[in-house]
């Protein structure tokens, strides 16, 4: 249950290093159009030129524009023809740096997180422990690709409902990947039953 007065991140938040932002999202809570919602759990960062991991790493594309344009945005992407994924844009307008959501606790809209995720999810924590998992179940998908996190009229939005990041987040490598796969840019909270499995 989200707290009473939780707020939208500022844009101030957004336009800081993508290795600032990623572990300072942890324990954020983020919010669909319909009010499913989750508890960022666990995030990986992604630079741009200088990281050659990241889809921003070639130079700007139709695929990765919304990585290059201002911080704030929701970068949205299709992968292996079948799955979305989430990424919060950091830095600022040009740089291609962003934050990678894959793992949210739920939170709210449980019954409508099963519903979307059908019989992939048998328990709650199979509902959004990765970054498809959660996309499939909050119902995001390429029409929020290039959405303002903090407008006031915003389709989605990560707020913070008091919970402070954790002083002593888990750090590893990121998941998957062959190029910058020795980065330690992976973040997530200890303890919990809803992160992605290596």
């Amino acid at each position: 249950m989200l707290a009473m007065g939780a707020r939208p991140l500022a844009r101030a938040f957004y336009e800081r290093g993508v290795l600032e932002v990623a572990p300072d999202l942890l324990n954020k809570v983020l919010v669909a159009p319909d009010g499913r919602c989750g508890r960022i759990v666990e995030v990986e960062a992604y630079g741009g030129a200088d990281d050659p991991g990241s889809h921003g790493f070639r130079g700007q594309t139709k695929r990765n524009a919304t990585m290059f344009g201002p911080p704030g945005h929701l970068y949205v992407y299709f992968t292996y023809g079948m799955h979305w994924c989430a990424n919060v844009v950091a830095e600022t307008d040009g740089v291609a740096a962003a934050v990678l959501l894959r793992a949210l606790t739920p939170l709210e809209g449980i019954p409508a997180m099963y519903a979307a995720r059908g019989r992939a999810a048998r328990r709650d924590r199979d509902l959004c422990s990765g970054p498809a998992k959660l996309t499939g179940a909050l119902g995001i998908d390429g029409t929020l690709d290039g959405a303002n996190l903090v407008t006031l009229d915003r389709a989605i939005t990560i707020v913070d409902d008091g919970q402070p990041p954790p002083s002593d987040p888990a750090t590893t490598t990121r998941i998957g990947l062959t190029n910058g796969a020795d980065l330690p840019w992976r973040y997530y909270v200890q303890g919990v039953a809803d992160i992605s499995r290596r």
